[in-house]
Parts: C-alpha cells; sequence; structure tokens
C-alpha cells in the first residue's frame, strides 16, 4: 500500500528556523535588493496588506520572481514573518519562470518551518508544481505535507495529473499505490484514473493487469467509456492479439452511443485508427473506412481525414488514396491538408502517376495544391519523363487565385533542371515573356544554372549578356557564380578567371566566399593548385573571411595533387588556429592521408584531434578503418573500432561492410 510507503524516512531533515524557505543563502552587499526601496522606507513592517500586495504583484504581474525575493529577505531582516500568501506568490513566480527544482526546494522548506498553507492553497501549489512534469519531486513535497499536516488531502485532478504523469515515465507500479493512497483518504477514483493506470499497464505490455483494472472498475460502479476501451484496445493491439482487439472494439462502437461529448468519441477513435495503423492491421482500417461501425457517434469526415493523416504517417500513401476515393464516393470532401498529404506522400515514394491522377481527380471539387506539394509533384513527374503532365500542373497553378505566377514559373524551372533539355527551359521563359509575366533574378539565375549544368555554356553566357545589356534584371553574385562554375567544369579557365577578376568588379559584383568556394572547387578539380592557392591567398587579401568548406575543398585538392605535405602543413598554419573547421575539413585530411596508405599518420591525426576535445563523427573512423582494412592490417582496423566505442560512437552498417569486406578478402 503506498500509505505505508508515506510513512518512510526522509532525507530532508525538519528544518525548525521559521521562515527557511525565503533564505537566499548570500545577501549581495549594501545596495539596493531590489527596486523602489528607497520608497519603500516609508511604509511601516507591520502593513501586510502593502508588502503583501506588493510581493504578489513582483511575482505574477511583473514576473521578477527574483525582485521580490530579495524584497523578502529585505523585509525578514526588518522582522517581517512572512506567510502562506507569500509563499504562495513565490511558489507561482518560480514557476512561471520555469524554475521548478527551486520551487520544490523553498515548499518544502517552508512546510519543514510550520509555514503551512489552507488545504485549497496546498492543492492549487501541487497542481502549479504538476507543470514541472517531474513525478518524483511532486510525490516528495506531497510526502514532507503528510507529514506535518496528515490530515491533507490532495484533489481528485491532481492525484489524477500525478497518476499520469508517472505511467508517462513507465511507472504504473508507483501510479497504482496512489490509486490506494487515494481511496484511503477518502477519494472515489474516477473514470480518468482507471482509463489513465491501464494506459501506463499497457505501455509497459502488462495488458493483463490492465484487463484486471477494466473489471475491477466496472466493479466499483464505474462505466467505462469509449475512451477507456480505446486505451485497452491500444494495448491489446500492441501484443499483436487480433482477435481480442477486434472482440473489444464491438463493445467500443456500442459504448460510444451512450456518450454525450463527442469529443471523447474523436478521441477514442483516434486511437483506434493510430494503433492499428502503428501495429500494421492495415485491412481493418480499410474495413473500418467501408463499414463505418461507429455510425454517427464521429464525425464522418473527421474519421475519414483521420484514416488519411494515420495512413500517411505510416507511408502508406496508396492505402490513403483508397480512403479519400471512398470518401468521395460517399459525398465527401477530402480536406485540402489530406489531400496534400497524400499527393506528396505518393511523390517521395515514386508513385507520381497515382499523385497525378489524383490531382486531376481534385480539380474537380476545386482542389490545387499546396506550394510545397505542387514542388514535389512537378519534380517527381519530370523525373519520370514526363513533361506534358508536369506542363499541365503548372497551367492549373497560373490560375490559382492570387498565386505569385513568378514564384510558381521558377519552382517549375528548377524542376525542368532535372531533365537535360535546354529547348524546354527556353520555351518556358518565353512563355513567361508572352504571358506578360516578368521573370526575376531568381528566375534567369536557376535557368542559367540549369545551362551549365547540362554543359551548355554557350546558351548561358547568351543569357548573362543579355542581363549585363540591360534586356532582363541585373545579374548578382550568384548568375556569375553559376557561369564560371559552368566554364571550369567544361575545362574553360581562362574564360572563368577573366569573369571573376574583370567582369564581376566592373558590374559592381564583389565575390563572396561561396563565389571563391567555386572557383577553388573547379581549378581543382582542373589539377591547378597553383592558381587556386593564388586565388585563396587573393580571397584573404580582399578581406573575404574562409569557411570550413573552403578549407575542405583546398585539402581535398591538395591531397588529389598529390601535395600531401602541402595539405599538412596548411593544415597545420592556416585551418587550426583559425577554429573553422569541422567533420568535414577533417575527414579531407584522413582521405588524403589514406588515400597515400599513410594508415600510422591518420590514426595519429584521429587521436589527435580527439585529445584536443575535437568530436568526430562515424564518418572519420570509417574512413581510417576501411584504410585499415585495404591494408590487410585486422588488428589495427579492430583497434580504431574500439577506439570509437570509447568515444561513444557505435559502428553503422558501413563500418561492418567495410570489416566484412575484410574478412572476405582474408579468406580468399
Amino acid at each position: 500500500m503506498l500509505l505505508t510507503n508515506l510513512r518512510c524516512p526522509i532525507l530532508l531533515k525538519p528544518i525548525t528556523l521559521p521562515l527557511a524557505f525565503l533564505s537566499t543563502y548570500d545577501l549581495p552587499q549594501p545596495q539596493p535588493l531590489y527596486r523602489d526601496q528607497d520608497e519603500d522606507q516609508s511604509i511601516s513592517i507591520t502593513s501586510r496588506s502593502y508588502w503583501t500586495r506588493k510581493i504578489h504583484n513582483l511575482c505574477t504581474q511583473y514576473r521578477k520572481v527574483d525582485q521580490a525575493l530579495a524584497l523578502l529577505d529585505h523585509l525578514r531582516l526588518r522582522g517581517y514573518r512572512p506567510d502562506s500568501l507569500n509563499l504562495s506568490s513565490i511558489i507561482h513566480g518560480l514557476c512561471d519562470a520555469k524554475r521548478f527544482q527551486e520551487a520544490y526546494h523553498r515548499f518544502v522548506l517552508s512546510i519543514s518551518s510550520h509555514c503551512i498553507p489552507d488545504e485549497r492553497t496546498c492543492n492549487v501549489l501541487i497542481a502549479r508544481l504538476l507543470d514541472s512534469q517531474c513525478p518524483h519531486s511532486t510525490l516528495h513535497a506531497l510526502h514532507r505535507l503528510f507529514d506535518v499536516k496528515p490530515e491533507f488531502v490532495p484533489s481528485v485532478i491532481n492525484y489524477n495529473r500525478l497518476i499520469y504523469q508517472y505511467c508517462e515515465v513507465s511507472l504504473p507500479n508507483v501510479a497504482h499505490r496512489l490509486l490506494f493512497d487515494m481511496i484511503s483518504r477518502g477519494h472515489s477514483p474516477n473514470i480518468v484514473t482507471y482509463t489513465t493506470l491501464m494506459g501506463g499497464y499497457c505501455r509497459v505490455s502488462a495488458v493483463n493487469v490492465a484487463y484486471m483494472m477494466f473489471d475491477e472498475m466496472r466493479e466499483h460502479g464505474v462505466v467505462p467509456n469509449s475512451l477507456t476501451y480505446s486505451v485497452l484496445i491500444c494495448g491489446i493491439l500492441r501484443q499483436r492479439d487480433a482477435e481480442r482487439g477486434k472482440e473489444l472494439m464491438c463493445g467500443l462502437w456500442e459504448t460510444m452511443k451512450d456518450e454525450e461529448d463527442h469529443s471523447v468519441n474523436s478521441a477514442a477513435f483516434s486511437n483506434i485508427i493510430d494503433s492499428l495503423c502503428r501495429e500494421g492491421f492495415f485491412n481493418e482500417v480499410f474495413k473500418i473506412a467501408e463499414d463505418m461501425p461507429q455510425g454517427k457517434n464521429v464525425n464522418e469526415e473527421f474519421a475519414y481525414g483521420h484514416m488519411i493523416d494515420s495512413l500517411c504517417r505510416s507511408g502508406r500513401n496508396h492505402g490513403a488514396s483508397r480512403i479519400a476515393y471512398i470518401m468521395r464516393k460517399r459525398g465527401f470532401t477530402p480536406s485540402l491538408v489530406s489531400y496534400n498529404s497524400i499527393i506528396h506522400g505518393l511523390c517521395k515514394q515514386r508513385g507520381c502517376m497515382r499523385a497525378y491522377q489524383l490531382f486531376e481527380e481534385g480539380i474537380e471539387f476545386g482542389y490545387l495544391p499546396s506550394e510545397y506539394t505542387y514542388k514535389v509533384l512537378v519534380e517527381a513527374l519530370c523525373q519520370d519523363m514526363d513533361l506534358y503532365k508536369a506542363r499541365n500542373i503548372l497551367e492549373s497553378m497560373l490560375k490559382k487565385e492570387g498565386a505569385d505566377r513568378t514564384r510558381i514559373y521558377n519552382i517549375y524551372l528548377r524542376a525542368l533542371c532535372l531533365v537535360n533539355s535546354a529547348t524546354e527551359l527556353l520555351n518556358v521563359l518565353v512563355s513567361m515573356l508572352q504571358t506578360e509575366c516578368h521573370p526575376d533574378v531568381i528566375t534567369l539565375n536557376i535557368v542559367i544554372n540549369g545551362f551549365c549544368k547540362m554543359g551548355r555554356i554557350e546558351e548561358a553566357l547568351k543569357m548573362l549578356n543579355d542581363m549585363t545589356m540591360g534586356k532582363f534584371c541585373a545579374p548578382d553574385a550568384v548568375t556569375f557564380t553559376s557561369i564560371i562554375g559552368g566554364l571550369l567544369n567544361v575545362g574553360k579557365t581562362q574564360e572563368a578567371l577573366n569573369l571573376f577578376h574583370q567582369v564581376m568588379p566592373k558590374n559592381g559584383i564583389s565575390p563572396g566566399v561561396v563565389t571563391y568556394n567555386a572557383v577553388l572547387r573547379g581549378l581543382f578539380k582542373l589539377q591547378l593548385a597553383d592558381e587556386a592557392m593564388r586565388v585563396f591567398n587573393r580571397m584573404l587579401a580582399d578581406g573575404v573571411a574562409a569557411n570550413s568548406t573552403t578549407y575542405s575543398i583546398i585539402i581535398d585538392g591538395l591531397c588529389d595533387s598529390n601535395q600531401i605535405d602541402k595539405a599538412k602543413k596548411f593544415w597545420d598554419d592556416v585551418v587550426w588556429p583559425s577554429k573553422v573547421h569541422d567533420k568535414f575539413v577533417y575527414a579531407s585530411i584522413l582521405k588524403g592521408l589514406c588515400r597515400l596508405g599513410n594508415l600510422n599518420e591518420a590514426c595519429h591525426y584521429l587521436y589527435e584531434l580527439v585529445d584536443s576535445g575535437v568530436s568526430l563523427n562515424i564518418v572519420s573512423y570509417n574512413i581510417v578503418i576501411d584504410c585499415a582494412c585495404r591494408l590487410g592490417m585486422k588488428r589495427e582496423a579492430y583497434q580504431i573500432v574500439n577506439e570509437m566505442r570509447k568515444n561513444g560512437l557505435a559502428p553503422d552498417a558501413v563500418t561492418w561492410r567495410i570489416l566484412d569486406k575484410l574478412h572476405g578478402a582474408m579468406k580468399g
């Protein structure tokens, strides 16, 4: 029985000094402890109503609990004896500031000092302490309160909240003892008590105990409602006992008929559908959608919508589209949110044909996708090379009232970049101009970037020329960065550097770190390491701060150019002192060392980073483990795995695949 546990020794010894809960330990040196100290000097210490109101206002109205505590300390030194009203204000103020541990501490100290509020105030304060979601601390505070005020009885709501919190931390046995204590103090557990406790037992897979409580509550005259049934059914389904779950569902549908509060039925229905989807009983969901056994006791549109939502969250988007079909067949219209969820999910699962079919069906009841769903849908169709359907969606979106037509075109153009079709890009741009939709700099940057990725650098340069000549909006740094990267990708180094050094400044654009990174990446790919380092030095001279991407590109490039010594010197002289480095930079230098077979040096570098307080990720360890495996050094590979584990990282699928290859090579 919990009642026995309440009498167990408490670690905190009773404090006999009165007003201990107000102590703030070290008082500040002589200076104003709180605002308005000087004007309060004229107020008598016996004016309790004034000080009580002031403390209350500081805590609740002005949210300055520290000032209130300082005022109380000051008053205490003048002989003021704080009371339960002051305690209440302080506890409320601390809880409002989310300083729950301090609130618990002061509450326990106050009751140990025999400054005990009345029963109603105690219940209010316990309710505030319960907001912390720390059931152990709340129960400890109750123990101390019972010690000094045995007649105190927490309210049913406070008991229920505490029971719920213990169930949430998977301690239903403690919650059950609270139920016994509740009964011993004269309360009758209600339906919330039993339902909460049953949910706690189901949470820890003690379904048989939950079943016993289900029977017990009826014996005590507490009639289970639909939410109670749903909690028990969810626990049974978690045990994969579908038949038993179906039997109880029949009882649930009957119970719903007697429930006056339809929100309870809605919550119960949601619980059941979520549980069926979570446990994989999708056929049961479809059966419920067909038969609707709950009848009119749950709003039908809500029921269908929740089934769609749960199926989408479970990745069953085709199943969700089936529910939408049933819904429409019965004269209901799916919500825009539900329809967006289905189409979005289908596109992510390579079901864009079905998604397009739903899109066409949705037009009949006024559906148009959200901007993000539109983006996902046209990208999926472009990846499937179905430009006709993608273009149809574009045309529909352009008719949407209040739509930003330029933005709609931009999303479509970005999707077209996934297709190697420069002609289609130009066609859409011409279409924009013909419909008097003026392309902005983002539009032109998307088209230029698309041309560059397709290797159509001449078209990109023509468009840049049109922009600089004033036919379109002026180019920006993104425009030049895209074209410079495109020129370097096709080996046109001089043209790229001319744009970078001459044309950009001429157009009043100063290259930033992103542009410099693009130039560095392109030069290193062309094995022009010396030129790349000259660009880097100019970058520093121009006052552009390098980022970790810059350093990663340079180290990768130097290592690829077989200049590992320069890479190490660059790390020692530039990267490490800058304190601008991340997992990509570490991986770059480790890859460089391992590419040359310098396993010992790579390990030394790895351990040196760890000793310096750097938190490495699994990728860095996998690079070194892979090097050891390629060299056939099994013992060293497993030593690195052990070091990785010591540093709190567990091997992932890549680690095991690397080690598996090592064992396969040794067997061969």
